[in-house]
């Protein structure tokens, strides 16, 4: 739970915004959406593998070096054709 106190020369704009970083920051919206309805645990299971299938990729494509291989042949060639 969000909490702030706000200070007697504190205006409430700054007291609201403040209240709303903190609230961002704790990820209170993102925990609330992720509950609001029920997955069932097949179905929790299955986005639970998609999501690490998706992350894994993201990671391999971020460490591959840049002009390797691609297209079967050594030096690169990923990308355009070559005619």
């Amino acid at each position: 739970m969000a909490y702030i106190s706000v200070n007697n020369n504190e205006s409430i704009e700054n007291a609201l915004r403040r209240f709303k970083r903190k609230v961002i920051s704790e990820e209170i919206i993102k925990d609330l959406k992720k509950h609001s309805h029920f997955i069932p645990p097949g179905q929790k299971a299955k986005l639970k593998s998609v999501n690490a299938r998706k992350r894994n990729r993201r990671r391999f494509r971020q460490q591959r070096p840049m002009g390797g291989g691609g297209m079967g042949r050594p030096g690169g060639g990923g990308g355009g054709f070559n005619r």
